[in-house]
């Protein structure tokens, strides 16, 4: 079969987070028995190694620049801009951002020419790719959902860590809207958590809903051999991530203080790339070491005493608690 992948997240190398772990051994594991070509948008950090070596594991790698955020009109009106076209259209900001008018026209042009008999999109954000008429041209048009956008938008809100609460309330119905507009465009959907399924069973009408779970690589976390004792901590995600920014800054501002009291030299490793200011903020704090991007986590998962996962926000298989598992380390 050909397979055409559509993933506007850069997939490698899989130690960045979720999407593209999940991405990665996704098109790995079908490349061995079908012909895959991916079209994606690769990050400001990624290297040229990682570009060949990605395309070594596809028949076809096509990528396409980023949107950078001088795309976007600054300042209020900017902000109101966006909104009003949220309204309108019903596609959230964020996701129309990505949709690279040259990318868009380059997957029209490969599907019309008849290059491939199925199509998945790798997290909902990449449905902006995908135009209706797909199900008429496609036998298989697939969206692989990694985590519902509306589930967390209610987890936020519940749990009171929504950065601006009135917005997001404002956009919940708008984002539940957007849920069950795009859902219909395609024949299959793939979910990686029963929770998940609870959001889209009300919206999906008679699509086939599939639960297919998150997996770790056990020869990339092989499990340790010993205890390194001490008291030292471990977070690892991608450092851009809101819900992995939210859980550094309350492990380091929250948890650790009390820990240190009891246990002065405790220390928190916070593990990758990408962190954000607020988060390369939170070294200044006595035992918080941000990393950035590392060649290998599992490193820092052996040396740990515990891997720690209190997070306030999301859906989803975390892998960094599979890995953990898997590395040997407690959690």
């Amino acid at each position: 079969m050909r397979i055409l992948m559509i993933s506007a997240t850069f997939p490698y190398p899989p130690t960045l987070g979720g999407t593209q772990i999940r991405t990665f051994y996704l098109l790995k594991h079908l490349s061995q028995h079908h012909t895959v070509t991916l079209v994606t948008q690769p990050s400001p950090d990624t290297t040229e190694e990682d570009v060949t070596t990605l395309a070594s594991y596809v028949d076809k790698l096509v990528c396409f620049a980023k949107p950078t955020a001088a795309d976007l009109q600054p300042g209020l009106r900017g902000k109101i801009r966006r909104f009003a076209d949220f309204v309108m259209t019903g596609t959230p900001p964020n996701i129309t951002y990505l949709a690279v008018p040259a990318m868009r026209q380059w997957i029209e042009d490969w599907v019309a020419a008849g290059h491939c008999d199925a199509i998945t999109c790798e997290h909902s954000v990449n449905e902006v790719f995908v135009p209706p008429h797909f199900r008429q041209q496609v036998s298989k048009v697939v969206v692989d959902i990694h985590s519902s956008l509306y589930g967390t938008l209610v987890n936020q809100i519940e749990t009171g860590v929504a950065e601006k609460p009135r917005r997001d309330r404002i956009n919940l119905g708008l984002m539940r809207r957007y849920e069950r507009r795009y859902v219909a465009k395609f024949s299959d959907l793939v979910l990686t958590t029963e929770e998940d399924r609870q959001f889209f069973e009300p919206v999906a009408g008679h699509t086939p809903l599939h639960v297919v779970p998150n997996g770790v690589n056990l020869a990339e976390f092989p499990y340790r051999l010993a205890d390194p004792g001490g008291h030292s901590l471990v977070f690892v995600g991608a450092m851009d991530y809101i819900a992995n920014v939210d859980t550094a800054k309350y492990l380091a501002m929250e948890i650790l203080p009390r820990l240190q009291q009891r246990y002065p030299d405790t220390e928190l490793y916070l593990v990758g790339g990408r962190p954000t200011p607020a988060v390369n903020s939170l070294a200044k704090i006595p035992g918080v070491v941000v990393t950035g991007r590392v060649p290998a986590v599992v490193e820092y998962l052996h040396q740990a005493t515990v891997c720690v996962v209190p997070m306030r926000i999301g859906f989803g298989i975390k892998n960094k608690t599979l890995e953990a598992m898997a590395a040997g380390v407690p959690w």
